[in-house]
């Protein structure tokens, strides 16, 4: 009776969230800092799906990738910011077993997604800069839908194999996660058994959907940066620059912050450097995308201000009938 009771401790219970209670002072700051960043992802990246979308200039192989991106990064976020807020604002630091679970699915799923999709996006760039008379045969819609779909697919594959690993070690009642969300390492560390065999399951897996991909995006770069330097058009170079200069810094901002938090043997980052680098990558990480895109794209900035201009005549219009 009494290991019944102990493997449906969590289930009746749930989860209690730390988060940065350590740092009561620090809660509401963060809680703001939050929201707002929050609120900027919202509109950036609901802003460059609509631009792409409205503008048949965008209606290209890097453009579709792009939006796919913004959309991951909407759900990234929404799937961590509420819960997050609820545990910053108030004495409440608990969590339902349900709603762990499904955290902590979801956020590996979309993280793994992250990973591949800058690889797949990548891949785009190195295509239209070294094989330009063919890119948009090579970069077809059918293409580009069947990388989307493997990507997703092979992202929810590695969740559901880390996750239910992670899941299966049993806790003896221990329902304390010392983080701010229900993630993997910190559910691996309420375990009351040794965990070295979920944990380099875990590493090794990192190792194909971290360091694979960032492999091939430095390979793919090598080749770009050749292509860049032979071109006798300055201002095919400078579009070249442009186009992947916003890519890398997304790519170095990420994948620094995943390496140094999950690729690091016996996870030698402390757990206050772990709390922020997850809330780094996880939340400013996607409100900096939008930014990041527009800045150094024209065709982004033309499509934005045709949707301001949009929205703005649309509202005019309104006013007027109802006047």
């Amino acid at each position: 009776m009494k290991t019944i009771d102990q493997s449906n401790y969590s289930a009746l219970h749930g989860f209690i969230l730390l988060g940065f209670s350590d740092h009561p002072e620090l809660e509401m700051v963060l809680s703001g800092i939050v929201a707002l960043f929050y609120v900027i992802t919202l509109v950036g990246n609901t802003a460059i799906i609509l631009a792409s979308l409205l503008d048949s200039h965008l209606h290209t192989p890097m453009y579709f990738f792009l939006r796919n991106l913004s959309f991951l990064d909407l759900c990234f976020t929404t799937s961590i910011v509420p819960q997050m807020l609820v545990n910053l604002w108030g004495p409440d630091k608990t969590i339902s077993y349900v709603g762990c679970i499904i955290q902590l699915y979801v956020y590996m799923w979309f993280g793994s997604i992250e990973c591949l999709l800058l690889a797949v996006m990548s891949y785009d760039r190195f295509t239209a800069i070294c094989k330009p008379l063919h890119y948009l045969v090579i970069m077809n819609p059918h293409l580009c839908l069947k990388m989307i779909i493997m990507v997703w697919g092979i992202s929810l594959t590695n969740s559901v194999i880390l996750c239910t690993l992670t899941l299966n070690l049993p806790r003896c009642e221990h329902n304390i996660l010392d983080h701010f969300l229900c993630e993997l390492p910190a559910m691996i560390k309420i375990a009351c058994v040794d965990t070295t065999a979920v944990e380099m399951s875990v590493f090794a897996l990192g190792i194909v959907i971290v360091l694979t991909p960032l492999v091939l995006i430095l390979m793919s770069y090598g080749y770009i940066a050749r292509a860049v330097l032979i071109m006798k058009s300055k201002a095919g170079q400078r579009k070249a620059m442009n186009t992947c200069g916003s890519h890398l810094t997304v790519v170095s901002i990420f994948y620094g912050a995943i390496i140094y938090l999950y690729l690091q043997p016996g996870n030698s980052a402390s757990k206050d450097q772990g709390k922020f680098l997850t809330l780094f990558y996880t939340i400013i990480t996607p409100s900096l995308n939008p930014l990041i895109y527009t800045l150094r794209n024209k065709d982004m900035k033309d499509a934005l201000k045709k949707l301001v201009r949009v929205d703005y005549k649309s509202a005019n219009m309104k006013r007027n009938w109802k006047s």
